[in-house]
């Protein structure tokens, strides 16, 4: 409890003549036995989360060997720009890819803003033989400006060419520094479990399908998932998507 008592009362509850010496002793005694006990369960936790902090760089190290993840980084993305959803979305959207054929970096300039603009600073692959906007018009517009904003990576087909494309964002400090432009080929279609997987990891579009799906219907079948072209399934509106599955 909270207030003065005085060292008469001391002497009257613990038996002992309650000098400021004995006092000062007896709570050195008690402080000291307080901390040896909480010493053995501090211990306990900084063991477990040591354990839990290597069970994380471990699994780190295991998204740094996801073979999309590894071209991101080979194309140039210094790893610490690469955000952890970003990186758990790229592990998910692998089993999609079946081989990147070229990349393109470019570096943001207020990248959240309206004048965002990009500059290309590196190229690879079929990206050394196609013109880039940027060169004549550097603001940064369309889908690399919404993943620039949303700071969310996303699966493109261009309109003018047909290319299909994945843009990564590259943030510090939370703002986009640069854009990591990666030409894929994806796989024409994967098994049911699969597509669901790459689905659920990217822009949540598996949920949003299903919850479109069961406005209409009692059950959404994903079986179905199995039978979609995956550029259809990563790139078509989800409204448009979801009318494949109607009765």
């Amino acid at each position: 409890a909270a207030g003065w008592s005085s060292l008469d009362a001391y002497q009257s509850e613990f038996g002992k003549i309650g000098t400021p010496g004995v006092v000062l002793d007896d709570l050195t005694h008690a402080l000291t036995e307080a901390i040896e006990e909480l010493t053995r369960p501090v211990d306990a936790i900084k063991h477990q989360a040591k354990t839990v902090t290597v069970g994380i760089s471990r699994s780190d190290e295991t998204l740094l060997q996801v073979p999309l993840v590894l071209e991101v980084l080979d194309a140039g993305a210094p790893r610490d720009r690469l955000s952890y959803a970003t990186l758990r979305s790229l592990a998910e959207l692998d089993p999609a890819v079946a081989d990147v054929v070229g990349f393109t970096r470019y570096r943001v300039e207020d990248g959240e803003a309206d004048e965002a603009t990009a500059v290309v600073i590196d190229r690879g692959g079929v990206s050394l033989n196609l013109p880039s906007r940027t060169e004549r018009d550097p603001r940064l517009k369309g889908t690399k400006h919404l993943v620039a904003r949303e700071h969310e990576l996303m699966v493109a087909k261009g309109r003018g060419d047909g290319r299909t494309v994945l843009i990564i964002p590259e943030t510090k400090d939370g703002q986009t520094t640069g854009l990591t432009l990666l030409h894929l080929r994806l796989a024409e279609h994967l098994p049911a479990a699969t597509a669901r997987g790459v689905l659920s990891g990217y822009r949540r579009r598996y949920q949003a399908l299903r919850d479109a799906v069961t406005e209409t219907e009692d059950v959404f079948r994903d079986d179905l998932l199995a039978e979609q072209p995956v550029l259809d399934l990563l790139c078509d509106p989800i409204l448009d998507l979801a009318d494949r599955w109607r009765s």
